[in-house]
């Protein structure tokens, strides 16, 4: 890698995508390459292709996705399985296709079995059955890190498959209908918040571990993956530590300084007991997170206030 290496970040625009783009240009990096969604339809193979051959990029990073939590999976099954694949599937062929050597393809922890042993191997991929309320999104994320591992040991490329834990930030989703639960609790605060502290009602027992990645250490993980050969094709990236989403309500009710009442609504599902990440072997290659929960959470809700005209519905 050199500074005038030309990188085209798949899904630009979006929370992970953004934050990588910011982290390359801080870097030195002078050649990024992004398109947005109305200028290049990714679950279109052909439109893929040209843009490839038109760009040339020396290196892909595939950070682009359809994502939502468990309401938008459960609603949407076809669209997170087929779309996903149609995404993935398309840059990686026409990286391979076209001779690119160097691709890091962006996943999900979902993909590891639901009730796997904790903290979270590698290894245990497709070892037991997936959490149902996500499976569609994980089987899309299976067969792309698949499809890097086949092309890595069929054709020697390096290519490599990260797999973040919860990841939050800047540039995050705060749509209650499609957000994940750490940026919906902060929008639901804040509305309660300026709603006279109004109680504020969560999914599920609260009882469910969760481990949280802040963007800006993924985009990290990701410069640190392109600016290295890692030996192996599959790496965990997360905080190696989790908390309950009970305690992870309290914190974002204190940070928020929302003095309302927490009910919890049982009857709505908890997903998988446990998600803690093993992040030992990207730490022993030299990786290692640097934004503690308290911190990240309190950078995010200042964004968040910060550009509440993007959230056109949002009360304020």
């Amino acid at each position: 890698m050199n500074y005038n290496t030309i990188i085209y970040i798949a899904g630009h625009n979006g929370m992970v995508g953004s934050a990588i783009w910011r982290t390359l240009s801080a870097k030195g990096y002078v050649n990024l390459i992004g398109a947005s969604s109305k200028e290049l339809d990714l679950r279109n193979q052909q439109a893929v292709r040209d843009f490839i051959r038109k760009t040339k990029p020396d290196v892909i990073i595939d950070a682009a996705a359809k994502v939502g939590g468990i309401l938008a999976n459960n609603n949407f099954p076809y669209q997170f399985l087929m779309e996903n694949m149609q995404i993935q599937n398309n840059l990686i062929d026409t990286a391979h296709r076209l001779g690119i050597d160097k691709f890091i393809f962006l996943g999900s922890s979902c993909i590891y079995p639901k009730l796997a042993p904790q903290p979270l191997k590698e290894e245990y991929l497709l070892t037991e059955p997936l959490e149902p309320t996500n499976e569609w999104y994980a089987l899309a994320k299976i067969t792309g890190v698949k499809a890097c591992e086949a092309l890595r040991n069929q054709f020697d490329k390096d290519f490599v498959s990260l797999m973040p834990t919860n990841l939050y930030g800047t540039h995050d989703n705060f749509d209650l209908n499609s957000s994940h639960v750490l940026p919906a609790m902060i929008r639901k605060f804040h509305e309660a918040k300026l709603n006279n502290h109004a109680v504020v009602v969560l999914w599920g027992s609260g009882t469910p571990l969760r481990e949280f990645l802040f963007v800006d250490d993924m985009a990290a993980a990701v410069v640190f993956a392109l600016e290295n050969t890692l030996p192996e094709s599959l790496y965990n990236v997360g905080s190696g530590t989790d908390l309950t989403i009970k305690e992870l309500a309290l914190m974002i009710q204190r940070i928020i300084e929302h003095q309302g009442e927490i009910i919890w609504d049982d009857t709505k599902p908890d997903g998988t007991p446990r998600k803690l990440m093993d992040v030992s072997k990207m730490h022993a290659l030299g990786w290692k997170h640097q934004t503690n929960l308290e911190e990240g959470i309190k950078k995010t809700y200042s964004w968040f206030l910060d550009n509440t005209d993007k959230f056109k519905e949002l009360k304020m």
